[in-house]
């Protein structure tokens, strides 16, 4: 789907409430969770996070947290939004809501008040295999929309190709190079981020954003067969 930021047009849709397994795309509610807890007062970017073993334990696109490891939540951010950390996802999910359960429900809770008829989440990191996790490219579109409509300071972050972060462990501490997911970045004018997901079972999908002449799009590319396609995709969606 091709969404325009400011009035929801949507300018092309092909199958838009086709519904998939989103993967790592997942974590543009996480953020927008984190970020309503941070306007809130809940929480604030210098709080310090608490990795559990839980969290630590998470597979697949990770930054490597140690448990009983401190990360201030503006680091965790950037963990998930620029390197998609699964690890500091579910620190987050913890820190936010007290288990990564009750912070789903609020997932869920918010994705029905956003008008997003056909998602329904399991994880805050989109790696479970579960039929009952998923989600449809409007729907993507929908909380890119509110992600960055909302708190368009997500998009500095976003935007990032590479920064250091430091882990502080009982083994000492040592420098960790966050790298950005999204390619588009480097090859799209205009691009500022926003998601990139990949699993087995969703293939590879994208929420692209991107910003020329004042006007914002919002691409969703969802089940492509490999990564240079979904990055072909939104390209030629933003470009149209």
């Amino acid at each position: 789907i091709l969404m325009e930021a400011s009035t929801k047009s949507v300018i092309y849709e092909k199958a838009p409430d086709e519904r998939r397994s989103p993967a790592s795309i997942t974590k543009i509610m996480t953020a927008i969770l984190i970020f309503d807890a941070i306007e809130s007062g809940k929480i604030s970017l210098e709080d310090e996070a608490v990795t559990s073993a839980y969290a630590k334990s998470m597979g697949g696109s990770q930054v490597y947290l140690e448990e009983g490891e401190k990360q201030t939540a503006e680091t965790m951010i950037k963990c998930i939004v620029i390197a998609s950390g699964n690890d500091a996802s579910v620190a987050m999910a913890e820190h936010v809501a007290g288990t990564e359960q009750a912070f789903v429900e609020r997932m869920n809770e918010r994705a029905k008040d956003l008008g997003m008829k056909n998602t329904h989440f399991v994880d805050c990191c989109g790696l479970t295999e579960s039929q009952e996790h998923y989600t449809t490219p409007y729907d993507i579109a929908l909380m890119s929309r509110e992600l960055i409509s909302r708190y368009p300071e997500v998009l500095t972050y976003s935007s990032v190709w590479m920064e250091d972060i430091t882990h502080v462990t009982r083994k000492g501490s040592s420098k960790f190079t966050l790298t950005n997911t999204n390619k588009l970045l480097r090859s799209y004018e205009g691009c500022m981020g926003l998601k990139t997901g990949s699993t087995s079972i969703a293939k590879y999908c994208l929420s692209a954003v991107a910003e020329r002449n004042g006007i914002t799009l919002i691409a969703s590319v969802m089940a492509a067969p490999d990564p240079k396609t979904r990055f072909r995709d939104a390209a030629a969606l933003l470009n149209y």
